[in-house]
C-alpha cells in the first residue's frame, strides 16, 4: 500500500496583515471555503486575502506536525518562509 502524499500546509494573508496556517488536500477549495465564511473561526472579523505559502507532499500526519511547527514561529520567520518560497 502506497503512502499518499497529497496533503498540503498553507498560509493565508488576512485583511489585518495576520497569517493563518492550515492543512488541506485542496488549497483552492479551502481558500474559497474561508472566503465564503465556511472555514475556520479565525476569519470571523477578518477577511482572507491571498494564499501566500504552500508546502506539498505531506501525509496527513506530517502536514499536521508541520502546521503546528509553523504556528509556533514568530511572524518574522513566517514571512521569511513566504519570501524564500517565491
Amino acid at each position: 500500500m502506497a503512502i499518499e502524499l497529497n496533503w498540503m500546509v498553507y498560509m493565508i494573508r488576512c485583511s489585518d496583515c495576520s497569517l493563518y496556517t492550515g492543512i488541506t488536500t485542496d488549497v483552492e477549495r479551502r481558500f474559497q471555503q474561508h472566503c465564503s465564511g465556511k472555514g475556520a473561526k479565525y476569519f470571523y472579523g477578518r477577511t482572507p486575502e491571498a494564499v501566500v505559502y504552500v508546502e506539498s507532499a505531506h501525509t496527513r500526519s506530517s502536514a499536521a506536525k508541520r502546521e503546528a511547527e509553523i504556528k509556533k514561529l514568530p511572524k518574522l520567520y513566517k514571512e521569511q518562509l513566504i519570501t524564500e518560497s517565491n
